[in-house]
């Protein structure tokens, strides 16, 4: 057994600091060691010379040594059109999305655009995503082929439209199931490896794959469910004319039986205490998009309701990309921040790092395996530079405790502040990754 060791500062949290103290909902150790074995984390400690003997021991001073980031909610085959002219969701989507799509049909261009993504992800020290594919079998084929080799624990599943999108893009409900179900069994406990069942949104599903995709979710304990929910107004007048016979959005997908553990929602902007009351009773999670809400006009998330002691509802982050503009949970945050001054509410440093970390995992019900600094848990590290840009720099000389610091990088901090990603206790070389 082969055992490493990272030297620096250590911030991992036990609690979240919405419902508790902060100042103890987290653990701070500005001189530490962190010793990892067979990837998974042996041991972490005040750094002393006499533990660090026979160990080949890497020094990060001028950083802060954390747990990898978790983005909830994110889309493979957006890379290539990332940045596209910011329309409105869902022309947005018929004039980009399905256009860029329909290139998945080729399974060399899946895996060229899987290697960049996943190169993207852990340049921005991402290691765990929920990811979406294409309507395509090999777009997830090349997609958790690359993450593998790369050794990354991911969730994804190949998307499921039977209706209303353009006639390359569709399957149907039988074929929907069948291809999911084939991959489920190929991919899912394969490695770090994990599916979900992946109807797009409730529009373009009929009835009969929205039932296909509960059972098939259902027979198989353990896998995920991802979908949409309420992002745009057009789209919440668009499912209520499909779906007449719901009440609300959700109860769209509640009605065929795909809310519950193990389900994450992206966006969730457009809800109210009802829709909030569900997902606390179901045990759902809600992935927050702030860069791509902020990007298509489509609203503000209501972070604050979400997080309310009485009824709390699992909360991570998603930078969605392509309508996110950003693959950094540093900027993901950033912008988080901003939307939740504009419910004037706010969010803290402490309470914003403990969404890209832990509750990221505690999201995706991988709270026992990720998202922490301790024994046991899995090696997936993220390294910041607290020096990464000459104005982080000048600005942490004025940061006077922890939580300011982490408040710089989660305003000024991108994918520069990244010194180093581990995974699965090894050091990936982004960069070196983007020309192989």
């Amino acid at each position: 057994m082969t055992k490493t060791a990272i030297r620096g500062a250590v911030l991992t949290f036990t609690a979240d600091p919405s419902y508790s103290d902060p100042d103890t909902s987290y653990q701070y150790i500005e001189d530490a060691l962190v010793v990892m074995a067979d990837g998974l984390i042996e041991s972490v400690g005040e750094y002393r010379p006499e533990a660090a003997q026979d160990l080949d021991v890497t020094h990060y001073p001028n950083a802060l040594i954390c747990p990898g980031f978790v983005d909830c909610h994110i889309h493979y085959p957006q890379t290539q059109m990332i940045g596209a002219y910011g329309k409105q969701l869902l022309e947005w989507l018929n004039t980009y999305t399905f256009a860029a799509e329909q290139d998945f049909a080729d399974l060399g261009h899946a895996q060229r655009v899987a290697k960049v993504f996943l190169n993207e992800l852990l340049r921005n020290g991402v290691t765990t995503a929920a990811v979406y594919c294409t309507v395509h079998p090999q777009s997830v084929e090349a997609f958790f082929e690359r993450s593998e080799a790369l050794s990354t624990r991911m969730i994804a599943g190949k998307v499921m439209m039977d209706c209303n999108a353009p006639p390359a893009l569709l399957d149907t409900a039988e074929t929907g199931y069948a291809d999911s179900l084939r991959l489920l069994e190929k991919w899912h406990g394969r490695g770090r490896q994990l599916y979900a069942v992946t109807p797009r949104f409730a529009p373009t599903s009929t009835s009969g794959q929205l039932r296909a995709a509960a059972r098939l979710w259902r027979e198989h304990p353990g896998t995920y469910m991802q979908t949409h929910l309420s992002e745009n107004q057009g789209e919440l007048a668009w499912v209520q004319e499909l779906f007449p016979e719901s009440a609300r959005y959700l109860q769209v997908y509640n009605d065929y039986g795909l809310l519950g553990e193990r389900s994450i929602f992206g966006h969730c902007i457009h809800i109210g205490e009802d829709d909030f009351a569900d997902f606390h009773r179901h045990g759902a999670a809600m992935a927050h998009c702030p860069t791509s809400n902020l990007f298509l006009g489509s609203g503000f998330f209501k972070l604050h309701e979400a997080k309310k002691p009485s009824r709390p509802v699992k909360v991570g982050l998603g930078a969605d990309v392509g309508a996110g503009t950003s693959f950094s949970m540093l900027q993901t945050l950033g912008e988080a921040y901003k939307v939740a001054q504009t419910h004037q509410t706010g969010l803290t440093a402490l309470q914003g790092f403990y969404l890209a970390t832990k509750g990221g995992a505690e999201a995706l019900s991988l709270d026992g395996k990720i998202g922490q600094i301790a024994p046991g848990f899995e090696a997936d590290l993220a390294i910041l530079d607290l020096k990464a840009t000459p104005l982080i720099e000048f600005r942490m000389g004025f940061a006077r405790t922890l939580p300011e610091k982490l408040f710089v990088l989660m305003t000024l901090g991108d994918d520069r502040a990244v010194r180093a990603t581990y995974v699965a206790g090894k050091a990936v070389d982004a960069w070196m990754l983007r020309s192989r």
